[in-house]
């Protein structure tokens, strides 16, 4: 690291910490509270979204609530990324302010917080959401206004907004790749497990499809509300179809539920896979290494990739946040979208959000988990894909992966066996 870069780090630490004496940090994070600067700031009414020194940028998560568990480190991670941007200078001379608002893990209030920030903040953008049902439900919003929504998180494709860029994994970036590598690797039968709402739903349609033109079957199917936290009946049922994987689809705090009642069954990952998508290194904190270690999941970055871009990005999370912190794939995606939205302005020499979508086709930037291009035809980013194993440190040990980025296929049109799914 040159001294510059030391420099900028530096400041960058002192930006952050700023952030966070007004907006909070770590579980404990609320939406009400924000970066004192914010206040200041009236709404401005051009392109730049704000006044003529700043530009407000919208940060939109589940601070409080089920989803609180996952969110609140994907703000962090976007927190930090403004911070490290300003302290380089900013974005076309200017620095950006973030506005933060929590959805409280509530999906109507996803959505009236997105008004909020497009209609009377007058933000650029909005880094935000992390369950499907909080994207649908603000998709609408930022079609009707012409705002612009850069999502952190994986899910279950079979769909393209023009409104949105999608910086986590599209179907063919995890799922499928993952039920592929099961098949041939831990067995044909599969349990289908899931929270019930849109993604895990959706999810499993296209599993059971897979499963079908890829010779394996699917003998369970169930789903529990988020939050649910009683998973006896569910664990007895599991037993008894006597599954060689389940795919696990629970979102938020209902996995520690799940994984300590089934480690209290007196089952272990030796015993039954189970392949997690929504279980991630900052949930193995929350649920516990001794209850998820040889568990598995699908994921396109790990706090142990292997690039010179990520030992930064851990050292600079850690540094800003505390040692005992981890990264995690959505925490990596919420911080690359800062990145290339920020790029994007830059080379469109505005935030007007058609040029900032015609300047971002095809744009590349280093990721921590990789370098990463936008796809300008669906507004996904090419990823690598990634199975790993949870060890007793808390950390993944990656199993297999793809080898280079995978080109988003969010309809899943070049499988045949996902024409009945349905396209655009």
């Amino acid at each position: 690291m040159g001294e510059n870069r030391v420099l900028i780090w530096a400041l960058c630490v002192l930006t952050v910490c700023v952030m966070l004496t007004g907006c909070g940090s770590g579980s404990g994070g609320t939406g009400n509270n924000k970066p004192a600067s914010v206040d200041a700031i009236t709404g401005g009414d051009g392109a730049d979204g704000g006044d003529e020194d700043v530009i407000k940028v919208g940060i939109l998560h589940s601070l409080s609530g089920t989803m609180s568990i996952s969110e609140v480190s994907v703000k962090d991670a976007e927190l930090m990324a403004i911070a490290e941007i300003n302290a380089a200078g900013g974005v076309l001379g200017k620095q950006l302010v973030p506005v933060l608002e929590d959805g409280a893990s509530d999906w109507p209030t996803f959505a009236e917080k997105a008004r909020k920030l497009l209609s009377e903040d007058k933000v650029a953008t909005v880094f935000g959401g992390w369950t499907s049902a909080s994207r649908k439900a603000m998709l609408p919003v930022f079609e009707e206004l012409g705002g612009l929504l850069w999502y952190p998180v994986q899910y279950e494709g079979l769909e393209a907004s023009p409104n949105i860029f999608y910086t986590g994994a599209t179907t063919n970036q995890q799922i499928v790749p993952a039920v592929t590598w099961l098949l041939e690797n831990r067995g044909k039968r599969f349990f289908l497990l899931g929270s019930d709402y849109v993604f895990p739903q959706t999810a499993n349609k296209i599993i059971k499809e897979q499963l079908k033109a890829e010779g394996g079957e699917w003998v369970g199917e169930e789903y529990t509300p988020l939050g649910h936290t009683d998973y006896s009946t569910l664990i007895a049922k599991i037993q008894q179809a006597k599954p060689d994987v389940i795919f696990n689809t629970l979102n938020g705090d209902s996995n520690v539920a799940f994984f300590k009642q089934w480690k209290d069954a007196g089952i272990s990952a030796s015993d039954i896979t189970t392949l997690s998508v929504s279980v991630a290194e900052e949930e193995i904190r929350g649920i516990g290494v001794d209850v998820l270690a040889g568990h598995l999941a699908a994921w396109n970055y790990y706090q142990t990739t292997d690039t010179e871009a990520n030992k930064a990005f851990v050292d600079h999370y850690k540094q800003a946040y505390g040692a005992d912190r981890v990264t995690a794939d959505p925490i990596e995606a919420g911080y690359t979208a800062v990145y290339l939205w920020a790029e994007a302005v830059k080379k469109a020499g505005t935030t007007d959000v058609a040029a900032v979508k015609e300047a971002a086709k095809g744009l590349e930037w280093d990721a921590p988990g990789g370098k990463v291009t936008i796809d300008g035809d669906n507004q996904h980013i090419y990823k690598t894909v990634r199975i790993g194993e949870v060890q007793m440190d808390g950390q993944f040990k990656e199993l297999w992966n793809s080898g280079e980025p995978v080109k988003p296929d969010p309809y899943l049109s070049g499988y045949e066996w996902a024409a009945s799914l349905g396209t655009p």
